[in-house]
């Protein structure tokens, strides 16, 4: 399983393991990890798992869809590597990988 690091607004980090073919919220929610809420279950319709990833991986995932950029333009803290962590199917390569939180969602 790919190991992955959460990354809070203050710094503190927490790594876990990613089951592949999960997302990223359901494996911060599985871990506890705050920062991370994911209100509406998965549905990218609420934005509360709102996350920024390393540019490596944002390039080679896929990009997201209209319904997951409608969505990114109601969040507070905009970056170019925003994702809904709902939508960010976990794969062997994201192995290493660390995933910010904003401080918004605290």
């Amino acid at each position: 399983m790919p190991q992955i690091t959460f990354v809070a607004h203050d710094g503190s980090a927490f790594d876990v393991e990613a089951a592949v073919g999960s997302n990223l919220m359901q494996t911060a929610l599985a871990n506890g990890i705050d920062g991370i809420l994911g209100e509406c279950g998965g549905a990218c319709s609420c934005a509360t798992c709102h996350c920024y990833l390393d540019s490596n991986v944002y390039e080679k995932i896929p990009e997201p869809s209209s319904m997951e950029r409608d969505m990114l333009d109601c969040v507070v803290d905009l970056e170019p590597t925003s994702r809904l962590g709902c939508q960010v199917v976990v794969t062997e390569d994201m192995d290493g990988m660390r995933v910010r939180m904003p401080e918004s969602q605290y």
